[in-house]
């Protein structure tokens, strides 16, 4: 019998699932909009579409839809049906450090960290309400993107203020992206690649850098939120808190709530540039010689460069360098020009290499001969998400 596990991305602007049959992918699912209509594409293993007629008034109806696809395409029957639905959680707050079968508790404390971060957690709070709705007694697996950061010492993990408030009200520094930098520990790990002190930037939309020792978490530059460390595409990065509370006051917003979407969605590169959140159009822009787009690349390689100083001096050194996420897996000029200043920590790139990367499975080495490693791993927060929720899965059922 099929063991079938569907895997929940919902998005601002689309809603994507997949479908597993334990660790083998059967399809992808991207639920987006065409005009005001909602429509489904379907993408098997091989790269096939097929696009599949969708009655969804808007993308919040989308997982109303799915129960009906799986079944018209053959995936469920009477013989196979859906072993567990697995969704990721980003927010703040300790419960949230670890994995979790969704229950009473887990929707207690899920309406508790709205209240404390309502940029990323409603959305998945809605789907969560939208997949009990859909798939009545299927098993929902929360997976944390902070898991993996929570091995880290306490010095990654505390700002500085009472120690009593910070565990009483958890505010701490949980770190993000932990389900990409999970997959590239494991990743290497089982190929014999992966090294005592590993710095990985994992640059996308959302940006962050983490230090690795030996497969284990020791910092992150995000903290509270994502909204913390990087300038990202829209995300402000760090800023003083008297900054913060000037900037606010200067844009006459009143609702805290307002101003933590302004510093999520208005800030990073959009913010700087006043154009455009996409690293493509911002290269483009600097290369046409556009001062604000030319500043925004020169701030986002400055701090990319800044943190993975301050990596390094977790770390004590580093003995390789991984690139990860669409920017950082795709960008030649970005990943040149971040390496450009790591001379000091023995890395260099070779030039031909990092314009034509040969991968091996899903990593490629673009350093130069006498450097230190520098990668590029093809990071899949999916497959990580799987093998989490199969562990869970298995410790459910002993």
């Amino acid at each position: 019998m099929s063991k079938l596990i569907l895997i929940t991305n919902p998005g601002s602007a689309s809603r994507k699932y997949a479908l597993y049959d334990g660790e083998e992918l059967l399809a992808n699912f991207h639920f987006e909009y065409e005009g005001k209509k909602v429509v489904c594409t379907m993408k098997d293993p091989e790269g096939k579409k097929t696009k599949i007629e969708v009655k969804c008034k808007d993308l919040n109806e989308a997982i109303s839809a799915v129960p009906q696809i799986l079944a018209d395409q053959q995936f469920t029957n009477d013989k196979n049906k859906l072993q567990a639905v697995v969704v990721r959680i980003v927010a703040p707050g300790d419960y949230f450090t670890e994995d979790h079968v969704v229950d009473a508790e887990y929707m207690k404390k899920l309406a508790e960290a709205e209240k404390r971060n309502p940029v990323h957690v409603p959305t998945t709070a809605n789907e969560i309400k939208g997949v009990r709705e859909n798939f009545p007694g299927v098993k929902i697996i929360s997976v944390s993107d902070s898991a993996f950061h929570w091995a880290k010492p306490d010095t990654a993990k505390y700002y500085s203020f009472d120690l009593d408030i910070a565990n009483e009200h958890e505010i701490k520094r949980y770190g993000y992206h932990g389900l990409s930098y999970a997959f590239i520990s494991r990743y290497m790990k089982e190929r014999g690649i992966l090294p005592e002190k590993l710095i990985a930037a994992h640059l996308g939309s959302g940006s962050s850098v983490s230090a690795i020792l030996n497969g284990l978490a020791m910092d992150n530059s995000m903290g509270y939120t994502p909204a913390e460390g990087l300038a990202m595409s829209t995300r402000i990065g760090t800023i003083d808190a008297a900054g913060a509370l000037a900037l606010k006051k200067a844009l006459k917003i009143t609702s805290d709530e307002e101003f933590l979407l302004y510093i999520n969605k208005k800030c990073g590169l959009l913010g700087i540039s006043g154009k455009s959140d996409d690293m493509r159009d911002i290269i483009q822009g600097r290369d046409e010689g556009d001062a604000k787009m030319t500043l925004a690349h020169s701030i986002f390689v400055y701090r990319v460069q800044a943190y993975i100083g301050q990596m390094a001096a977790m770390l004590d050194g580093a003995d390789a360098l991984v690139f990860a996420g669409t920017i950082g897996e795709r960008s030649v000029e970005i990943r040149h020009f971040i390496a450009n200043k790591l001379g000091y920590l023995g890395f260099k790139l070779d030039d031909e290499k990092n314009e034509n990367p040969e991968f091996t499975g899903h990593h490629a080495l673009i350093s130069a001969a006498d450097s230190k490693p520098i990668y590029i791993v093809e990071t899949d927060e999916t497959a990580q998400m799987i093998y989490r929720a199969q562990e869970l899965l298995k410790e459910d059922e002993e």
